[in-house]
């Protein structure tokens, strides 16, 4: 079942509307991604496939003129919703494509986006974000790993822990330490994957697999034309890039949390129960209209969130924090319901909700964990009350 009702209301223009059919025709016509023998060349087929259809143009968009925002959070959003209702692993493999490249769509110079954008776009070049560290994650003023500028390149020592597309990427967007402590201290570099001194430490397994690594840089030099912005904005230029993608991730999980509700109808009504379909059941009942519930309220928060990104002046720190918090919790809660409907078959290996199961939690960790949005909502809320201003 597919529910396009959404698509009417305010948040969006005719185009979106546009794309959302055409990328669902295309996505139901391709094939299932579920536990891949190999994930890094499922992952590299995917982002050709993503590519060659077209899609990749949203997650690192050419400019029409000069006037042209980098990158349409409505876009992204329905893009990742309906990739993640088919594929997760096709859902990640466009979400780092714009998470890698963001920083360069957002800040890098007319040279930065010349020699990486059109790569990423055609799917020649895979893209990644380097910012978690093992003792630095979601305390981003934190981080260690060092860039000192020697001549003519930055000098880079330290080490990178969960890096999405770890291990098959061609860059690194990568966020260092080039001058005193705090967040006034941090830069962002592209760093080439093949530059000497930067190594794979180790490739990391996780429940939903796909590519993930843990980076070592030993004395790693990289031309100082790779520096994103000036030296010190990296903690802008992080924010800012996870400001845009945020929203996208509980657009994944939006994704997710249909799918669930789209299986859970089909076996409800399917499966008999003393002498009934499930569905007919009160308790059964109960649960779907839980179900309902929270996918419309997730669905609300994100695209106003991205309509807030698109339309309105300034961040939507805020309307963003929201959108990831309830839209992964709640999809988390909707798929464990959908589990414990399918009873047995809910935990079996190889059907949908328990891949869902698998799929949905570590989006309530990355690109900032739910206790941090809670952080995030209540400053934002705090600061506005104290201006004396509910706007």
């Amino acid at each position: 079942m597919v529910d396009r009702s959404y698509l009417d209301w305010p948040f969006f223009e005719e185009r979106h509307r546009q794309l959302a059919r055409e990328l669902e025709d295309w996505a139901r016509q391709q094939p299932n991604y579920q536990h891949p023998v190999n994930v890094d060349d499922a992952c590299r087929e995917l982002v050709a496939k993503l590519a060659g259809a077209g899609w990749l143009n949203y997650s690192a968009p050419a400019p029409r003129d000069a006037a042209d925002r980098p990158l349409d959070v409505r876009s992204l959003c329905i893009i990742r919703e309906i990739l993640a209702r088919y594929s997760g692993l096709a859902d990640f493999a466009f979400a780092m494509q714009g998470l890698g490249s963001g920083a360069i769509s957002l800040f890098g110079n007319q040279g930065q986006k010349d020699d990486y954008l059109p790569a990423v776009r055609s799917g020649k070049k895979i893209a990644a974000f380097a910012l978690s560290e093992p003792e630095a994650g979601s305390d981003i003023a934190a981080l260690t790993t060092s860039a000192v500028f020697s001549g003519a390149d930055y000098v880079i020592n330290g080490e990178k822990t969960w890096v999405s597309n770890g291990g098959i990427a061609d860059y690194y967007t990568l966020f260092v330490r080039t001058g005193e402590a705090g967040a006034g201290g941090l830069s962002a570099i592209i760093v080439d994957a093949d530059r000497p001194g930067l190594e794979i430490a180790e490739r990391i397994d996780v429940i939903a697999p796909h590519p993930l690594a843990r980076l070592k840089f030993n004395e790693c030099k990289v031309p100082k034309t790779k520096l994103l912005g000036k030296p010190g904005e990296g903690f802008k230029i992080a924010m800012a890039t996870l400001d845009v993608f945020r929203a996208t991730v509980g657009a994944a999980a939006l994704g997710f949390a249909r799918r669930a509700l789209d299986e859970t109808l089909e076996h409800t009504t399917r499966r008999r129960l003393f002498g009934a379909p499930l569905a007919d059941m009160q308790m059964t009942q109960d649960k779907i209209a839980d179900m309902a519930v929270a996918i419309d309220a997730s669905a609300l928060l994100i695209y106003r969130a991205a309509w807030a990104k698109d339309c309105l002046a300034g961040r939507a720190t805020r309307e963003v924090a929201m959108a990831k918090l309830h839209a992964t919790e709640s999809a988390q809660t909707v798929i464990d319901q959908a589990v414990q409907l399918f009873g047995g078959r809910g935990v079996t290996s190889g059907e949908k909700v328990e891949e869902l199961y698998r799929e949905i939690r570590a989006l309530r960790i990355y690109e900032g964990a739910s206790e941090i949005q809670k952080l995030i909502i209540a400053r934002q809320t705090l600061s506005r009350s104290l201006k004396g201003t509910d706007k």
